[in-house]
């Protein structure tokens, strides 16, 4: 065992290396470079802070800070298998490339330039510029073969052309905006804050972003109203807070009075970025879907089989979901739920470009999985199909195990009350607009939750602070309570899903955090509420341990984590590691036989 974890750390290390060779580009360091730079510093609750210092010490702590402030250095393809393979995806990104004509230097080119050049739509040409000069390489970790990393560079120093009193146009972004950038989007009209007096169409700005600030209230906000000019100089509101936060240069594609008019739009095309990564927005449909590598691991720690039934209780937008039933060969039940109808259809959108067929969706609060033993709540929900007058039985959460078929079984039954009810509202809608579950055109079925021991295998990636995602530029937020409450909110909802998985199952765990509180905290409560769960291996392992010991706050209350000998059992991803990825934790239960 320790010669084969030996071997899957080298082979991890391998790829993770040559991903990790960042070549920023240097000039010349004046007065100028130190303001129009991207050196940005995480802003936290001073209590907040204090409880990470606690759990990881100053000097990690501020690693993982500096480390959240950057986006990853590559981007991870998931390939579907069932359509394609990671060697095919590979063949045709490349071919993209070569198309584009990246064996040129290309770096600097823009989107327009593409489009005049090949003659191609911009959609197109957004495609191509994204997709070129970026290695492309086959994840290398044994069983992992199936995911495809695409390298990116930065971060790289932009000379925006200050002089001397006379700074460059600018345009300053929201914080949201602004991470999004930094990911590889473009600047949309509703991302913009303030912009330069006489920017026109197609000047080139330099791209800030407005963070929030502490307020005298001992909250945070921003205090700049949108349409702001902004003149440069030390006057203009936040000159000084925007130093070191300039993401780079680009593009006008709107006046500023089109930037202010318009509610939607690119309003800067980034041709010059401090971080250069692909975008892979309509590339492939169906064949690759861009997914963090620890949901990827997250998935396959689940194990699931072939035929099994498995939950995925909070599955929006859909990765876990589709990764499990490709996993699973798409043979088998995967129910995913969510209490968003807009997620779900969502879900539904993906299931489909994806060819996947195993995959049923219910609008469900998972604070409502479980489903009540008495009377009326374990009905058979009977509603009326518009379309053809029949009554449609919502019985997926009904049937045994073993059985096959439909999430919906409809019966040629003439419901002639509820038909005319349905009717009504139906006029009532064409009167007013469509209602909130027709504004997708999709449709949508409710579930009362599901019966105790009726799945396979439980996944429950609970909502959580998201204090691991990155590139992440403001953190001030989150204070001590609202830790703590997000605690207490996934233990109510580890409380539904243990009850859901049969005995001999298998329960998975998992966040996008690096609060203790809501990883280690919650398998502590786990282990000591639920004698029947035990930690068990995962696989692949390529996270790093968990954090073991407690901490005591101010009220005296203590928040134990892992004990000695149980830091191995689980994977925490930490965003300063050199694997470069999301700030994620892992854990998983497996379910003995449980007390009647």
């Amino acid at each position: 065992m320790k010669k084969k974890g030996r071997d899957l750390l080298e082979a991890f290390r391998k790829t993770f290396l040559t991903l990790q060779n960042r070549t920023p580009r240097q000039i010349k360091m004046d007065a100028s470079s130190e303001r129009y730079c991207y050196n940005p510093i995480l802003r936290w609750n001073p209590q907040v802070e204090d409880y990470f210092i606690k759990a990881y010490g100053s000097l990690h702590f501020a690693q993982i800070s500096k480390a959240l402030t950057h986006p990853s250095c590559y981007s991870c393809i998931r390939v579907n298998t069932l359509k394609t393979t990671s060697d095919a995806v590979i063949e045709k990104l490349q071919e993209i490339m070569r198309k584009s004509g990246s064996e040129n230097d290309v770096e600097d080119i823009s989107i327009e330039e593409i489009k005049a050049n090949n003659s191609i739509d911009l959609d197109m040409a957004e495609k191509q510029l994204c997709l070129q000069n970026w290695s492309i390489s086959k994840c290398q970790i044994p069983g992992l073969e199936y995911v495809v990393f695409v390298k990116g560079s930065g971060p790289h120093a932009v000379d925006y052309g200050y002089a001397p009193d006379k700074p460059p146009k600018e345009v300053l972004v929201s914080r949201k905006c602004a991470e999004a950038v930094l990911r590889g989007a473009q600047v949309y009209v509703p991302g913009v804050m303030a912009c330069s007096a006489h920017v026109e169409e197609g000047d080139a700005v330099a791209v800030s972003v407005a963070v929030e600030q502490p307020a005298p209230d001992g909250g945070w906000g921003l205090g700049i109203t949108r349409g702001t000019v902004l003149q440069g100089l030390q006057t203009d509101p936040y000159y000084f807070e925007r130093n070191g936060l300039y993401i780079g240069q680009g593009t006008t594609m709107l006046s500023r009075a089109g930037i202010f008019r318009a509610s939607q739009g690119i309003a800067v095309d980034m041709n010059n970025r401090v971080f250069k990564l692909p975008s892979f927005h309509d590339v492939l449909e169906g064949e690759i879907f861009l997914q963090n590598l620890p949901s990827i691991v997250a998935a396959h720690a689940l194990d699931p089989q072939k035929g099994e039934r498995i939950l995925d209780m909070c599955a929006a937008p859909g990765g876990k979901t589709t990764a499990i039933a490709v996993l699973m060969k798409d043979e088998g039940e995967v129910i995913a739920a969510d209490r968003s109808h807009n997620k779900v259809m969502d879900i539904q959108k993906l299931a489909a470009e994806m060819g996947l067929t195993c995959i049923t969706t219910y609008k469900l609060d998972a604070l409502k999985a479980v489903r009540k033993s008495n009377g009326s709540s374990d009905m058979t929900t009977l509603c009326c199909n518009k379309d053809n007058n029949d009554v449609v039985i919502q019985s997926s959460d009904l049937r045994p195990l073993e059985s096959g078929g439909s999430s919906t079984t409809t019966v040629g039954l003439n419901a002639d009350t509820n038909c005319k009810e349905n009717g009504r509202k139906n006029m009532r809608r064409m009167r007013n607009g469509p209602g909130r579950n027709q504004s997708l055109g999709g449709r949508v079925e409710n579930s009362k939750g599901f019966l105790p021991h009726s799945f396979d295998r439980v996944l429950l990636d609970a909502p959580c602070s998201a204090l691991g995602l990155r590139p992440r530029l403001f953190a001030g937020e989150e204070t001590i309570e609202t830790l703590r409450n997000h605690g207490k909110y996934q233990r109510r909802m580890f409380d539904q899903a243990v009850q859901l998985v049969r005995p001999g199952g298998v329960l998975v765990y998992s966040t996008c955090t690096i609060n203790p509180g809501e990883n280690e905290a919650l398998v502590r409560y786990a282990l000591d509420t639920y004698k029947f769960l035990s930690l068990a291996p995962q696989h692949p392992r390529i996270g790093g341990p968990g954090v073991v010991g407690s901490c005591q706050f101010s009220d005296g209350y203590i928040e134990e984590w892992l004990r000695p000998g149980e830091e191995e059992l689980v994977q925490r991803f930490d965003p300063s590691s050199p694997l470069d990825t999301i700030g994620f934790f892992v854990a998983k239960f497996v379910v003995g036989p449980k007390e009647t």
